[in-house]
C-alpha cells in the first residue's frame, strides 16, 4: 500500500488526508501545532460560499487599495514597507488583471463542485460542523454599488451560480434581523455556513478510524525528495531532541502560508502571500440577542464583511485583508470596525462577549489555488486557496488525489 505523506492539518490536509484514505491509502499528516485546524482554518468567516468566488484582479481593486493604504481601519490595509516578496506577488496579482473574468468563472464552477463533496462527507460520517443551509444574502447600500455587482453576477452565473437580485423589501423577508437601508442586493439560496474547526476536527477523528496517522507538535526541519519522500522533524517544545524521521512515497504540501519555503526547499516556486483577515465571534449569552442576531449569512460588500451564524449561541463576524507579511498580531484597530459594523446594523445584539481572532490566509496572486504535481514526480501540492479554502477544499483535495493515483496508485 503505497504511503503518503501531508504537510499540514488544516482544512485542506485533512480533506486530501481523507479523500486518499478512501482511495486506499495510507496516510501520515504532519502538523506543527498540538491539534488540528489550529491556523487559518480555526475562526474564519464560516462561509461556504460559491456567491464570493470573484478573484480580486482588477484595477477597482488596485484604485481601492491605494485609497485606504494610510486608513488604519480600512478593509484593505497595505503596509507600505518595501518587501521583495510583497512587491514581487503584487506585480503579479497586476498581471493577473487580464484574467479575471475567467478565473472568477472557474473558481464558480470549483466551488460549486466542493460543496457537494463537503456535504456528501458530512453525511456519510456524520461530521456535525453548525451547518445553516438558509444561503449567503449581499446587500448594497446604493445604486451604484448594486450596479458593481450586477456584472459580478453576470460572471457567477456563467460559472453555473443560481444568485439573483433583490430588492430591499425582498432583504428584509428574506432576513427579517436586517433593518439597514438597502438599495438592493443578491441572494444565493444554494450556498451555506457552518464551523470550520468543528468540521475539521471532526473529520481528523474519522481519519484516525480509517487508518491515518497524526504527528502533531512537529516541526519539519528538513524534507528531501528523491526515491523516496523524507521529512525529519522534532517535538516542538524539545528543539535539542534526535531528529526524527518519516518516510513515504510520495507527498502533499498542504501548509498555507508555509507552503512557500517548504517549496522552495524542494525546488518549486509556489508564490503564496500570508494576507492577514480578521474575524469576532459574539457570544449570544442573552435570549434577545439570539432573537435579534440574523441566521442568513451576509456579505456587506462596501464594509467587506462576511457574517455566519454557527448554532445559537454565536455569531461570527469576519473581514478585513491586510498585507503585512508573517504577523498573526490582533490589531484593536482592526478588530473595532467589526464590532462597530454589529452595533450598527444589529443594536439589539450585545457585544459585551467577543473573541477576537487573526488568521493568515495562504494567497497566490492570481486568486487560484494551487494543485499540481511539483518539480520531483512524488511531491504535490494542495495550498494557495486564500480566502476561499474553507469554500473550495473538498473538490481540490480530489483533484490532488486524482493526480497522485496517476503517478503512484494506492496499491502500488
Amino acid at each position: 500500500m503505497s504511503h503518503i505523506l501531508i504537510l499540514g492539518a488544516g482544512i485542506t490536509g485533512v480533506t486530501t488526508a481523507y479523500a486518499l484514505l478512501k482511495r486506499g491509502y495510507h496516510v501520515t499528516v504532519v502538523d506543527r501545532h498540538r491539534y488540528a485546524a489550529m491556523e487559518t482554518s480555526f475562526a474564519n468567516g464560516g462561509q461556504l460560499s460559491a456567491s464570493n468566488a470573484e478573484v480580486w484582479n482588477s484595477w477597482s481593486t488596485v484604485a481601492k487599495g491605494m485609497t485606504w493604504m494610510l486608513k488604519r481601519d480600512a478593509p484593505l490595509l497595505l503596509n507600505p514597507a518595501p518587501t521583495w516578496h510583497k512587491y514581487s506577488w503584487l506585480a503579479e496579482f497586476v498581471g493577473s488583471i487580464s484574467q479575471y473574468k475567467d478565473n472568477t468563472a472557474a473558481t464558480t464552477r470549483l466551488a460549486i463542485e466542493s460543496r457537494h463533496h463537503l456535504f456528501s462527507i458530512a453525511e456519510q460520517e456524520g461530521v456535525e460542523f453548525d451547518l445553516e443551509r438558509r444561503g449567503i444574502l449581499h446587500v448594497y447600500y446604493d445604486k451604484k454599488g448594486f450596479d458593481s455587482a450586477s456584472k459580478v453576477n453576470d460572471l457567477l452565473q456563467m460559472g453555473g451560480l443560481d444568485r439573483v437580485p433583490v430588492t430591499a423589501d425582498e432583504i428584509q423577508r428574506i432576513e427579517p434581523t436586517l433593518s439597514a437601508p438597502f438599495y438592493g442586493g443578491f441572494y444565493t439560496p444554494s450556498d451555506s455556513t457552518g464551523d470550520i474547526h468543528k468540521f475539521t476536527r471532526g473529520l481528523t477523528e474519522v481519519c484516525k478510524r480509517l487508518g491515518a496517522t497524526f504527528v502533531f507538535d512537529a516541526d519539519v526541519i528538513d524534507i528531501k525528495a528523491g526515491e523516496r519522500v523524507s521529512v525529519f522533524w522534532q517535538p516542538v517544545d524539545d528543539q535539542r531532541s534526535k531528529p526524527e524521521l518519516l518516510i513515504g512515497d510520495a507527498m502533499i504540501v498542504c501548509a498555507g502560508v508555509g507552503s512557500r519555503n517548504i517549496a522552495a526547499r524542494l525546488g518549486d516556486r509556489v508564490n503564496v502571500y500570508p494576507v492577514k483577515g480578521y474575524s469576532i465571534t459574539v457570544e449570544l449569552n442573552d435570549a434577545q440577542s439570539r432573537t435579534r442576531a440574523p441566521w442568513v449569512s451576509l456579505l456587506d460588500d462596501r464594509a467587506k464583511i462576511v457574517t455566519s451564524r454557527l448554532g445559537e449561541n454565536r455569531f461570527r463576524v469576519a473581514g478585513t485583508a491586510e498585507f503585512n507579511g508573517i504577523n498573526r498580531d490582533i490589531r484593536a484597530d482592526r478588530i473595532r470596525p467589526l464590532t462597530d459594523w454589529v452595533r450598527t446594523l444589529f443594536p439589539g445584539v450585545s457585544t459585551s462577549r467577543v473573541i477576537p481572532w487573526a488568521g493568515l490566509r495562504p494567497m497566490m496572486p492570481n486568486m487560484m489555488p494551487v494543485v499540481r504535481q511539483g518539480s520531483c514526480p512524488r511531491v504535490f501540492y494542495n495550498t494557495g486557496h486564500g480566502h476561499l479554502g474553507w469554500t473550495l477544499s473538498a473538490a481540490t483535495s480530489e483533484l490532488v488525489s486524482d493526480l497522485v493515483e496517476g503517478s503512484w496508485p494506492a496499491a502500488a
